[in-house]
């Protein structure tokens, strides 16, 4: 196997948080909401969440041969998933799609999906969808595979709950953290700058020795401390977790809606000398390859 065929990419579509924000003042970093995409060679596509970042992602999967195709969802709030009913291969009857999320049953993640897709919501209900689709359910702590993908999930703090997921090919890791809180209060466990509680522990054993992290952080600290229930981290605290793991990048991911290009510049730049791990934006259009 050579070394192009042995190497996953990562694809950032959609980096946003909360809403969609285009405009001249976030050109730069992108406007578009969560959708992360997962390739290697031989390999179906894996996409994490379909945010609005999913209707760019769409037609380029058309001039693939790969007709397998799994979108794996953090959760159902709705920058998550404004995408899905605009993602172009749930429309052609030659894609085989398995849905993936947090849920007890497959039912379960169907049920979700169609609450949006219904004909109230949106004009298109989940019965009329042209694509083969099928349904899967995941639990944290789970690990399972999208075809011969290997992924683990990892329960994160947010409110309605949310999934963190590592996906792993011949020794290579990527995992995904959104939407998430700190796991402890800010006087206690990494937060408060002390050993890691349990929670924080799981996260760390999930990243362990990965080659990227992208992990929320919406917020500074001052903003956190200020919207603790809200459901979103700061830089320091990821920063924290990914050392502790042994991480070789985290990017600072799910980017603040009032957060301007000038903005994500002045944060970029106050994080530009870390080293353990490296560190930087995430920005729509990047890709990762390792």
């Amino acid at each position: 196997m050579t070394a192009v065929e042995s190497a996953m990419t990562v694809r950032l579509w959609g980096v946003r948080g909360s809403f969609p924000v285009p405009g001249t003042d976030t050109a730069k970093y992108g406007g578009n909401t969560s959708c992360i995409e997962v390739t290697a060679e031989g390999m179906p596509t894996v996409v994490f969440d379909c945010g609005t970042g999913a209707r760019k992602l769409g037609p380029t999967l058309f001039a693939r041969e790969q007709r397998e195709l799994h979108v794996v969802f953090t959760h159902f709030h709705m920058d998550h998933l404004f995408g899905f009913p605009f993602f172009a291969p749930i429309f052609a009857p030659s894609f085989e799609i398995t849905v993936t999320a947090p849920a007890f049953h497959p039912d379960g993640t169907r049920d979700r999906i169609a609450r949006f897709l219904n004909g109230i919501f949106h004009p298109v209900r989940m019965s009329e969808v042209p694509a083969k689709v099928q349904f899967a359910a995941v639990r944290p702590g789970q690990v399972f595979f999208c075809g011969p993908w290997q992924l683990k999930a990892a329960s994160l703090n947010h409110p309605g709950g949310s999934c963190a997921y590592r996906i792993e090919r011949n020794g290579r890791a990527a995992v995904y953290v959104t939407d998430t809180a700190p796991l402890s209060r800010p006087e206690e466990g990494l937060a408060g700058g002390l050993e890691p509680n349990g929670r924080e522990l799981q996260l760390i054993d999930l990243f362990r020795d990965a080659d990227v992290v992208i992990f929320d952080t919406m917020f500074s600290l001052n903003e956190y401390l200020e919207k603790m229930t809200w459901g979103h981290a700061y830089p320091e605290y990821a920063y924290a977790l990914c050392k502790a793991a042994g991480v070789k990048k985290l990017l600072l991911f799910h980017h603040a809606p009032d957060a301007s290009d000038a903005d994500l510049d002045l944060l970029a730049e106050a994080w530009s000398s870390a080293t353990e791990p490296r560190v930087e934006l995430a920005r729509e259009g990047m890709e990762i390859v390792f």
